[in-house]
C-alpha cells in the first residue's frame, strides 16, 4: 500500500521493529513465515500417553489427580495435571456426565424395541391427543451427579458410559403434572402417605385427567407408567367407565416419556428462587409458584421429540 513502517505499525497496533523485521525478512527469503523452533521438550513419552489413555478407559469415573498419583506409581515421576488432562484430549477423551439407566432384561429389551417400531411414524398430530403424566420427588437436598466419567465424543449412550440404577432418592414431596401440545395440568402435591389406587383415581384421574379430556375429545390418550397405583383394578374401572383410553406402556422406560426432562427444567427453576426454599412448605409453594408461569413452548418441544426417543 506504500505506507511507511510507522504508519504500517499504527495501523496494524504491532511494534514499529515488529514490522521492520518482518519487511527484512520478506526481502531476504521472499517469505513471512515463521522459523522452525524446537520448543519445550515434552514431559510424557508416546508410551506414557498411551498408559494414560488406556487407564482412562478402563476406569472411566477415574479422576485426574488419581491418574497422576498411578503415573507416579508406575514410572516414578511426577507430571502436571494439566499435561494428563491435555494427553486424555488428545486421544479423545472428554469428562462428561455419564448416561443413567435402569436395568433391562431381554423380555423388557424386546417390548421396548416394539412400541418404539409402533410409534416412531406417529405423526405430530397424534401426539397432540396424547397428555404425557407422571409423578416425581423434591426434595430440600439437591442431587447435583457431579459424577463424571472419560469418554469419546459420540460414545454418550455406549454401555461403557452408561450407569445402572433401579431408583432415585425419596423423600420431601411428591408431585404430579400433565402435559400435552399446546397446554398442561395444574400441578397437584401428594399430602402423606402412599399413592394408591384410590388416592390417584381421586386426587388425580377425577379432578385432573377427566376435565383434561373432554377439552382434548374422544381421541384422548393418557400416558402413565405402569406404578402399582396406575395399573390398579379400581384405576382400570374408573377409566373405562369414562371411556379414557391408557396407553400401553413398556416397563422400565423413563427415558421415553419426556416429561422426565421437565422435572429438571422444574428443579432447576426452584433452586433458582430467591430467597431459597428452606422447609417442605416452602418448597411446595416454590413448585407451584414456578410451575404457574410455566412456558408452554417447553412442553411443546419435549414432546416434539418423541420421534428421535423412538
Amino acid at each position: 500500500m506504500g505506507l511507511p513502517q510507522a504508519d504500517a505499525s499504527r495501523r496494524l497496533n504491532v511494534s514499529r521493529s515488529v514490522v521492520q523485521r518482518l519487511w527484512d525478512q520478506y526481502e531476504c527469503e521472499d517469505s513471512v513465515s515463521r522459523r522452525h523452533v524446537s520448543g519445550r521438550q515434552r514431559v510424557t513419552t508416546p508410551a506414557e500417553d498411551r498408559f494414560l489413555a488406556l487407564s482412562a478407559r478402563r476406569s472411566r469415573s477415574t479422576t485426574v489427580p488419581q491418574l497422576v498419583a498411578d503415573h507416579f506409581v508406575a514410572s516414578g515421576r511426577r507430571i502436571p495435571a494439566t499435561t494428563v488432562e491435555r494427553r486424555l484430549h488428545n486421544a479423545g477423551l472428554y469428562t462428561r456426565r455419564p448416561v443413567m439407566c435402569v436395568p433391562l432384561n431381554g423380555r423388557q429389551r424386546r417390548i421396548r424395541l416394539c412400541w418404539a417400531k409402533e410409534h416412531v411414524s406417529w405423526a405430530r398430530q397424534q401426539w397432540a391427543y396424547v397428555l404425557f403424566t407422571d409423578e416425581c420427588v423434591f426434595t430440600l437436598e439437591s442431587d447435583s451427579g457431579r459424577l463424571l466419567i472419560w469418554r469419546e465424543q459420540r460414545t454418550r449412550y455406549h454401555q461403557s458410559n452408561t450407569l445402572e440404577r433401579h431408583s432415585y432418592r425419596g423423600g420431601g414431596i411428591t408431585v404430579w403434572v400433565g402435559i400435552s401440545l399446546g397446554g398442561h395440568t395444574d400441578l397437584h402435591a401428594f399430602h402423606g402417605g402412599t399413592l394408591t389406587g384410590v388416592r390417584y383415581r381421586d386426587e388425580v384421574l377425577d379432578p385432573y385427567v377427566r376435565p383434561y379430556a373432554g377439552a382434548i375429545g374422544n381421541d384422548f390418550i393418557l400416558m402413565d407408567d405402569n406404578a402399582l397405583s396406575h395399573r390398579a383394578v379400581v384405576v382400570e374401572d374408573f377409566l373405562e367407565g369414562h371411556s379414557l383410553e391408557q396407553m400401553e406402556w413398556p416397563a422400565q422406560s423413563p427415558d421415553l416419556n419426556p416429561i422426565e426432562h421437565l422435572w429438571d427444567y422444574l428443579g432447576g427453576q426452584v433452586a433458582a428462587l430467591s430467597p431459597s426454599p428452606r422447609s417442605l412448605d416452602e418448597l411446595e409453594q416454590g413448585l407451584l409458584r414456578v410451575w404457574s408461569s410455566f412456558p408452554i413452548s417447553v412442553s411443546d418441544n419435549l414432546i416434539g421429540s418423541m420421534e428421535s426417543r423412538c
